[in-house]
């Protein structure tokens, strides 16, 4: 792959899938419109993540040549030069917020993004619980933004359930890196952080926020769609519908699957490829994607 490729993460693109969520639930999943502005959205949280994954290669390239795999990033082997690097994650930049602009309120999303990740990078993502946090915040811009970009109502399930899932991935990938610490000879010195997930209370959290997890969508499955949209009265009740609760054997095998490719396999460093290179899991995301479709248009 070419390094300005390389630079750009594209497998984790896949992170900005869950933008078009408020496409999905809010029933116009068909309407021409309501997709190519989904899709905007879509393109301009991946340039605009491009942008700061770029940042974040440009600022830790002294440390990545210290580790056994990130020493091959393109600007900490040096095939890409610093002064190159700048001008890529500016014309990222610029392209993200000029597709952004054209499209609905999004733009708030994605500048709120770019501001969370001016405290991510220097600050936040070495204190502990803050940096997952901030990544479970990151998802949650992420699906405003998709609501925003299709003037959709933003329902509070979709974001409880979007916040438990991402500190659950943030908590899983901590509980991974700290795992594979003897693979990565001196990632624990080139990030300190990790030394204070070793315990056995990372192990809690992950636990904690899987069951948790489960019990938020368990009961927006199980609450009758009346009561839904008593406490969201605007809100369209299909995605509330009794045939949702036939989506959660997908859903608890997922989990489920996931914290075996993390304990068992010491799999959950990089959740995006295992979103995309398990089959178990490819699969249950399909069956889930195909009872949700099938309930809320049919």
């Amino acid at each position: 792959m070419h390094p300005v490729l390389k630079c750009l993460r594209i497998r984790q693109w896949t992170k900005n899938v869950v933008l078009f969520a408020g496409l999905a639930y809010s029933g116009n999943a068909f309407d021409p419109d309501m997709i190519f502005a989904s899709a905007c959205a879509f393109a301009a949280f991946c340039l605009g993540s491009s942008a700061v994954y770029v940042v974040n290669d440009l600022l830790d390239r002294e440390r990545d040549r210290l580790h056994p795999v990130k020493k091959f990033r393109p600007i900490a082997s040096r095939k890409i030069s610093p002064q190159q690097a700048l001008v890529l994650a500016a014309v990222l930049t610029v392209a993200s917020i000029g597709i952004a602009f054209t499209v609905g309120n999004m733009l708030w999303a994605l500048l709120g993004y770019f501001l969370l990740q001016a405290f991510y990078t220097p600050l936040l993502k070495h204190i502990v619980l803050l940096d997952v946090f901030s990544i479970a915040a990151g998802f949650s811009l992420r699906v405003l933004g998709g609501v925003w970009a299709v003037d959709a109502i933003l329902s509070p399930w979709l974001v409880a359930c979007t916040v438990q899932l991402a500190l659950f991935l943030a908590l899983c990938k901590r509980r991974a890196e700290v795992a594979n610490l003897e693979d990565t000879g001196g990632e624990a010195a080139q990030r300190p952080i990790l030394a204070a997930y070793a315990s056995q209370g990372t192990d809690m959290m992950v636990g904690m926020m899987g069951a948790v997890l489960l019990v938020t969508y368990t009961l927006y499955t199980l609450l009758p769609a009346e009561v839904l949209a008593a406490s969201t009265p605007e809100l369209d009740s299909r995605a509330g519908a009794p045939g949702m609760v036939f989506t959660l054997p997908f859903v608890y095998y997922g989990v489920l699957r996931y914290l075996f490719l993390v304990y068992g396999h010491g799999k959950g460093e990089r959740p995006e490829r295992v979103a995309t290179m398990d089959l178990p899991m490819i699969l249950a995301g399909l069956g889930f994607a195909t009872v949700a479709a099938a309930v809320i248009y049919f």
